[in-house]
């Protein structure tokens, strides 16, 4: 088996950019996975020049089941997979009944079956070639309902469940599943999603990716199961075990208007 590879998906922008540069510092080699080949393509020249890593760029569209797939067939083929940060993620900002549902499926499909398919392979082999950790960017927002981002908030809630069962499956091996609990952050994820204009982003200056990838990539390490970033973030993620059920999305529709 040769050297060992991280991969990073969602690697364009972000969040995924500054997991990157986290590990690229630290001597890893890199493969990124993202739609955009032009920004993955600069910032592994940039890498490559700064740190004399290997970098390999993957465009992908994680929407469809059979290119998620057939990237895990291509990078685990003859490479040891140690570390796999599923970064990638879509949402929308907007009442659930209007419009067409194109862009919620897609949220489905990026932040629920990319990321479960890769956590799967990804467990497997990190098991059979003697370890391995798994970070899968979660959100604050998994933590309660989320009017006008129902679908977006429902795909976290996801994500947050499966790494903590996975984690708990996989307690005393040596494979971890971390799951990073960020706010409200300074990507473009917010102007692709439409939210922009909404409460929370008003109400709250947004963390800066550098700090939120930071502070995931050190909980990751660490083997830490959960880390939710900020103390204001953390009040959101215990605020709704203590609130009656039926007040928890409307307090969230609040900040989510």
């Amino acid at each position: 088996m040769a050297a060992k590879w991280t991969v990073i998906t969602g690697a364009s922008e972000g969040l995924g950019v500054e997991f990157a540069r986290l590990a690229a510092a630290e001597g890893r080699d890199l493969i990124l996975v993202a739609r955009q080949e032009a920004k993955m393509e600069a910032l592994a020249e940039d890498l490559r020049a700064r740190h004399g890593i290997a970098v390999e760029v993957r465009p992908t569209d994680l929407s469809d089941p059979g290119a998620v797939e057939a990237l895990w067939r291509q990078i685990a083929a003859r490479r040891h997979v140690e570390i796999l940060v599923n970064n990638a993620g879509l949402g929308y900002s907007g009442p659930f009944a209007e419009g067409g549902p194109e862009r919620e499926m897609a949220s489905v499909m990026v932040n629920v079956a990319a990321l479960t398919l890769l956590t799967k392979r990804a467990v497997a082999h990190m098991l059979q070639q003697g370890g391995g950790r798994i970070l899968n960017v979660g959100s604050t927002a998994g933590f309660m309902p989320g009017p006008n981002m129902a679908v977006y908030h429902a795909t976290k809630a996801y994500v947050l469940s499966l790494g903590e069962a996975v984690a708990e499956e996989l307690r005393g091996t040596s494979v971890t599943v971390t799951t990073l609990c960020p706010g409200a952050t300074a990507t473009n994820f917010a102007k692709d999603a439409g939210m922009e204009g909404i409460t929370l982003f008003r109400a709250l200056p947004p963390a800066s990716a550098r700090a939120v990838a930071a502070a995931g990539w050190r909980a990751m390490k660490a083997g830490k199961r959960v880390k939710v970033t900020g103390p204001l973030n953390w009040l959101f993620s215990v605020g709704p075990r203590f609130a009656p059920r039926a007040l928890v999305p409307r307090i969230a529709a609040i900040f989510l208007k």
